[in-house]
């Protein structure tokens, strides 16, 4: 296979516009698979995944290669949910071009323009499939108007479907001037109906008014003779879509497959090859290089995702942007600085896996098992070391805190959540440090919960969500002086030791302690005074009032006394742990943990977003223009109250919104909720606590 008939393509679109159901039908007609697939009677080859079965919607992105002429086209079908960004962030990495998949419909809906966003970013070039177009009440016109309007002028309408009674029948093809029956899988050339002259003639020449200006030599000729030929807006477009300045839009039926051939024809057409593309930029030593796709330089390529099997093991999915690789061969990662021996190549479609004896520039493979590799990572030869950017995905927006549902599974719990992270660079997991909870983050709640389902399948063990916890803080208001004596006799040797500890508040800085001596005249011999502080420093992870650790504290030993044989460094210690259980006596407080948090909404959502910040005790901090219709609204919440806000914010603006958020400080709470707090973190206190 030459590398420029090779086109790498992902199949990008709003959750539900199908997707998935043009991609069975691009499958079927290539004869890769016998029966056109169904989404919901869980045959669709791309979705082979348990859990895409069980929910019927796309989870993870599937390669699957079908063959057009003398064309290989990888497709790459991405799910549409919010929760699964990261997958159309691997797949666009992947691709030189894609399809975004237009619901009928629907028109035009968030899923779309965030993919459009993506492509934009990422430089991959695009067409539009307005699918569904055989359903009542559809109309191609608005999808195409609303679609300029919100994408802008690039888009170029190259087809038109026929209707007969209000039934599609077929679709005319603008730039070759045909029309087709798409009633059977391979449309069959008819004449164009004379009802659609005057609307074909129409959108004609808007396309070519749109084509004209991607080639110079194509707009003088325009402005001369007021036409071009079909082979020369053909040539432009070509052009024009590879350059991004042009998005054709195409239409049919994935689930009746209709015109589906022919966007496979113009998929193979108009979007560019891995030689069309612009080279990467790559890290060689200390300076960036561009490394072009071509098979007879030294092998390089980027694994783009990680697949964990429970059969085959690790799945690496790459893309070879260089040269070739074969079984058997050494590759370096210049990420972990390792080589890897590689085994078996393999070409992917869908869940099954091929040997090759090679896979080359531009095209798409996997490899099994590798050690030190992990997704985003470069592969390359030690001839020509090179190092890829890596991916940038979305920081988590939701963490939930878990438990184990079966004692003593905490280990296997926490590897499996720790291979799954392979799979999905948007998943993290941790333990904090502070409440003690195993946290789950990402981008949707739905996207945790297929993690809990796909922990149960592959690694046998379950989790349950259980509520997160706030890592709160106590302080004191006020200074006071405080007695602390430890005295023991049990026979023999005693224990004695006495302090008086002056607390009090630092107010001129974040310090968490801080421990002072004014001890005069030995009342505390000096080797005692360290173990007065230790005590104190472990007493301090235990405040007054509810046992959050305390912060911004000065304590200072000013006094005391002590026994020449009973005293020591334990008694001591447990003196100043005795003192500062007297902290109730200061006025001690509840900290809150407050976010500075970013959010970037369309202008029609400001009112509903600043109202609902309000509600959950924000404040408004500033407002700033942050381009296209959107508004980026800059506010400080108490982290208590964003736990869920992903969810919440995707729910009041359509998914159109996002937000960011970073701790700054911690503040008091307002007395009636620092009560409940305080009433609730005392029932769980133990006798010790207390």
């Amino acid at each position: 296979m030459e590398t420029k008939n090779l086109r790498n393509v992902a199949i990008l679109g709003h959750s539900g516009s199908g997707k998935t159901t043009l991609t069975e039908a691009l499958l079927f007609n290539a004869k890769v698979t016998d029966r056109l697939g169904r989404v919901d009677n869980a045959t669709a080859a791309s979705d082979f995944d348990p859990e895409e079965k069980k929910r019927k919607i796309s989870i993870s992105a599937a390669v699957a290669p079908i063959m057009r002429k003398d064309c290989k086209i990888n497709l790459i079908d991405v799910p549409g949910y919010f929760d699964f960004e990261g997958e159309m962030i691997e797949a666009c990495t992947a691709a030189e071009g894609a399809v975004i998949v237009l619901n009928g419909t629907n028109g035009i809906e968030v899923g779309a323009e965030k993919a459009w966003a993506e492509c934009k970013r990422q430089g991959v070039s695009m067409m539009m499939f307005v699918s569904q177009i055989d359903k009542e009440h559809v109309d191609f016109a608005k999808i195409v108007e609303d679609a300029k309007r919100v994408f802008g002028k690039s888009i170029a309408p190259i087809q038109l479907p026929i209707y007969e009674n209000g039934t599609f029948m077929g679709i005319v093809d603008v730039v070759h001037m045909t029309a087709h029956d798409t009633r059977t899988p391979e449309s069959k050339e008819i004449p164009i109906p004379e009802s659609m002259k005057d609307e074909i003639d129409e959108v004609l020449e808007l396309l070519t008014e749109a084509v004209a200006e991607t080639d110079d030599d194509l707009l003088t000729k325009y402005f001369d003779e007021g036409s071009l030929s079909s082979e020369e807006i053909r040539f432009a477009m070509r052009k024009g879509t590879i350059a991004g300045t042009l998005v054709p839009v195409l239409c049919g039926s994935g689930y009746n497959n209709a015109g589906v051939d022919l966007l496979a024809r113009q998929i193979a057409h108009y979007l560019p090859s891995p030689v069309d593309a612009e080279a990467r930029v790559a890290e060689s030593g200390s300076e960036e290089v561009e490394v072009k796709c071509d098979p007879s330089a030294p092998f390089s390529a980027f694994v783009f995702k990680t697949i964990v099997d429970q059969f085959v093991g690790k799945l690496s999915l790459f893309k070879v942007v260089s040269g070739k690789v074969s079984p058997g061969m050494t590759v370096y990662n210049p990420n972990s600085d390792t080589d890897e021996k590689i085994g078996n190549v393999y070409s992917i479609v869908c869940d099954k896996q091929n040997p090759e004896q090679a896979i080359e520039a531009g095209d798409i493979g996997a490899f099994s098992k590798l050690v030190k590799t992990r997704t985003g990572d470069t592969l390359c030869d030690r001839a020509r070391i090179v190092k890829f950017p890596e991916m940038e995905f979305p920081a988590p927006s939701i963490s939930i805190a878990i438990d184990c549902e079966k004692a003593g599974d905490e280990d296997k719990v926490f590897t499996g959540l720790k291979k799954l992270t392979d799979e999905d660079k948007t998943f993290k997991v941790e333990k904090n440090t502070e409440t003690g909870q195993t946290l789950i983050s990402g981008t949707g709640e739905m996207q945790m919960d297929v993690i809990a389902s796909k922990l149960k399948a592959k690694f046998g063990v379950g989790i349950k969500p259980i509520e997160r916890r706030v890592a709160y803080r106590e302080t004191i208001r006020k200074q006071v002086s405080v007695e602390g004596k430890h005295k023991k006799q049990s026979g023999g040797h005693g224990q004695y030791g006495h302090v008086w500890i002056r607390f009090e508040p630092i107010t001129d800085s974040d310090e968490k302690f801080v421990f002072g001596d004014e001890v005069v005249g030995g009342v505390v011999p000096k080797g005692f005074i360290p173990a007065v502080e230790k005590g104190l420093t472990e007493a301090i992870n235990k405040g007054p009032l509810a046992g959050y650790p305390i912060t911004g504290l000065k304590a200072t030993l000013y006094d005391g006394s002590y026994h020449p044989v009973d005293s020591n460094e334990m008694s001591f210690k447990m003196a100043a742990k005795l003192a500062f259980r007297k902290l109730d006596t200061a006025s001690p407080v509840l900290l809150e943990p407050i976010m500075s948090v970013s959010v970037c909404v369309p202008d029609d959502y400001m009112g509903d977003i600043i109202g609902d910040l309000n509600k959950r005790r924000g404040r408004i901090m500033g407002m700033d223009a942050a381009g296209k219709g959107q508004q980026q609204i800059l506010a400080e919440v108490p982290e208590a109250e964003i736990f869920k806000y992903a969810t919440d914010l995707r729910s009041m603006t359509q998914g159109r919104g996002s937000f960011k958020a970073e701790f700054v400080r911690y503040e008091e709470v307002p007395p009636a909720i620092s009560a409940k707090i305080v009433e609730e973190a005392r029932k769980h206190m133990t006798d010790d606590d207390e």
